[in-house]
């Protein structure tokens, strides 16, 4: 039986991203999860989701490797995750079994981890467009993407986590799914611009900033896209717009290009050191990587980030 002084450690070691917040420091984000489970061995064109029970050892070793590197806040494998996203891998009745397990996955290892680590709920796009060019509207929306927030939510996430949007309708319903779903959890959304400063549907940065604000989110800004240089640039633009919004840069490895059939990313770590350091100065307070990245270089964030000012 553990002892009264290790339950008080362990219990003293759970955290909240509002406590994180709290302490006014840049915070450190993870970095990719779906290219580190393809060097893993998960098959091209398989449901990542799926390994949070297949293979629940490779995914608690990605979330181990970004806290060792100094992650500070984890996203749970659940990026495909909403009912829609399984749907096309016919595992769309096992969406709360594979997003309670993501998150299982990813309390797992914050729990064990050597400093605080505040678990997000990772809810990406569904994948279907919004009438009239696809089946969804606002209230089925919300539905899909409440489902999976709840499921997060009773995994133990400390924060859900909407990302790697581009539809200013969509965005909204994740959104207001989460809160539907679990509104004791706060919030965080971004989107990712990627067509000189725009989403794919057209959104600036500003857009963004008037739709998401309302909702009340507790943290928004971009993530993925075209890499360090264009999400600097987006973070320069909301900081400008309303300083006091507490900001998330999560840039790709890099500007992606395809080589021989992959998808290669170029940033070394150094690289991504800089950037941290450029996006900070522009207003940034949750900093991290996407796309291509690895712990090495979340590894070169955090150092970069914990060098005074």
């Amino acid at each position: 039986m553990q002892d009264i002084p290790g339950i008080l450690e362990e219990l003293e070691m759970k955290t909240t991203l509002l406590d994180l917040l709290a302490t006014g420091e840049p915070l450190v984000a993870d970095g990719a999860m779906g290219s580190r489970l393809m060097e893993a061995g998960l098959s091209t064109g398989m449901a990542s989701e799926l390994w949070n029970v297949e293979n629940p050892a490779a995914v608690q070793e990605i979330h181990r490797s970004y806290i060792a590197a100094g992650s500070q806040i984890i996203l749970t494998n659940s990026f495909g995750g909403s009912r829609a996203g399984l749907d096309r891998h016919g595992l769309g009745d096992r969406t709360v079994e594979l997003n309670q397990a993501a998150a299982a996955n990813a309390r797992a290892a914050a729990d064990a981890a050597p400093h605080a680590v505040a678990v997000a709920g990772s809810i990406g796009p569904s994948g279907e467009m919004f009438a009239p060019f696809g089946p969804l509207d606002h209230e089925s929306a919300v539905a899909v993407f409440a489902e999976q927030a709840a499921a997060l939510a009773a995994g133990g996430v400390d924060v859900l986590w909407v990302e790697t949007m581009s539809a200013l309708d969509e965005i909204a319903a994740a959104v207001a799914g989460c809160a539907l779903a679990a509104p004791h959890l706060p919030v965080v959304s971004t989107m990712t611009f990627e067509r000189k400063g725009r989403t794919m549907m057209g959104v600036t940065p500003l857009q963004a900033m008037e739709t998401l604000q309302p909702l009340g989110v507790l943290a928004l800004g971009g993530n993925c896209g075209n890499g360090p240089d264009e999400i600097i640039t987006v973070i320069e633009t909301m900081h400008g717009a309303d300083p006091e919004q507490i900001l998330v840069a999560k840039a790709n490895a890099g500007v992606p290009r395809i080589v021989a059939d992959q998808t290669v990313y170029d940033a070394s770590p150094e690289d991504m050191a800089e950037y941290a350091i450029q996006v900070r100065n522009a207003g940034a307070r949750i900093i991290g990587a996407c796309c291509g990245s690895t712990a090495a270089h979340v590894a070169a964030i955090a150092d970069a980030l914990h060098q005074p000012v």
